[in-house]
């Protein structure tokens, strides 16, 4: 593990026991097997992204569709799909907010948005499809993870009947040409924790986490961390150590179990920010789903 607290920019090059390096100085990392490959063309030259940046606002193209219900936003990278499909990245949104805001924040925008989309940029950049489902009233409510009764009989919740028929999805052709054998999952605030129900309740179905401002799929302000799957997926933490609404404390009870039991974990800690999405994401993210 390692554990990157940063006073501001990574200004450095960090080398994790994964044998990945993330870096200040230049892009996410490639693996072996799962890198993406559209951010190129078979001569080179760069493709065109699926987003528009400004120094104000960013923006990217997407689709919307329902499932269970709910509006579930997404888009597909440019290029041509790899033989197996796209690797996928489920993203959920915090409290109150919709999925489709991923896709389209401006700089000035509350919990770190603007950032958020920077890193959808950089994950269709780098080959990624990404598909943010609505929570519960459409968007204006929250994850049911960590709420009774679901937080203690999750199966069947109406969150959990989503996540079924969403991963069915993933597998059918419903998003286009996708490879359910190399799904992520990310999430922020409420959509962190819900992140960490994917480790909890779909055993197998994601190969990495990312959690920004959350902790394990039941805890709230405070956190106990039962026995964890034997196989939890790999998982980056980033937080912000001025966070009130979930303290780094809730989130190091999760890591360090993890970390205790022998399982993959990054942490990037950010001491100026509090609950929000770090701007580390959009380097450290697809890098983090790169090397897993």
């Amino acid at each position: 593990m390692t554990d990157r607290s940063d006073s501001g920019l990574l200004g450095r090059c960090a080398t994790a026991s994964f044998a990945l390096v993330i870096s200040a100085c230049g892009g996410g990392a490639s693996s072996s097997n799962d890198a993406a490959t559209a951010d190129s063309s078979s001569d080179g030259t760069p493709i065109a992204s699926r987003c528009t940046v400004t120094p104000t606002m960013a923006t990217c193209t997407n689709h919307a569709i329902q499932i269970a219900g709910r509006t579930v936003t997404y888009e597909l990278p440019l290029g041509t799909a790899p033989a197996g499909g796209w690797p996928i990245v489920i993203f959920y949104q915090g409290s109150f907010i919709a999925g489709s805001r991923a896709f389209a924040a401006a700089a000035a925008d509350a919990f770190g948005q603007y950032e958020l989309t920077l890193t959808v940029e950089a994950l269709l950049d780098h080959g990624y499809a990404v598909v943010a489902p609505n929570a519960q009233s459409d968007g204006n409510s929250y994850w049911q993870t960590n709420v009774p009764p679901c937080s203690t009989s999750w199966t069947g919740c109406a969150d959990d009947m989503l996540v079924t028929q969403l991963l069915t999805a993933t597998e059918d052709g419903t998003f286009g040409p996708l490879d359910p054998a190399r799904r992520y999952a990310m999430g922020l605030s409420s959509g962190g924790f819900m992140t960490s129900r994917m480790a909890v309740s779909y055993a197998t179905k994601f190969r990495a986490l990312a959690i920004a401002s959350g902790s394990y799929a039941t805890c709230g302000t405070s956190c106990t961390v039962p026995t964890l799957p034997a196989d939890h997926p790999p998982t980056l933490f980033l937080h912000g150590a001025m966070d009130t609404t979930v303290p780094p404390s809730v989130m190091t009870v999760y890591r360090d179990k993890l970390v205790a039991t022998g399982h993959v974990v990054d942490t990037i800690l950010r001491a100026s920010a509090g609950h929000e999405w770090l701007p580390e994401g959009k380097t450290a993210i697809p890098a983090w789903f790169d090397a897993h």
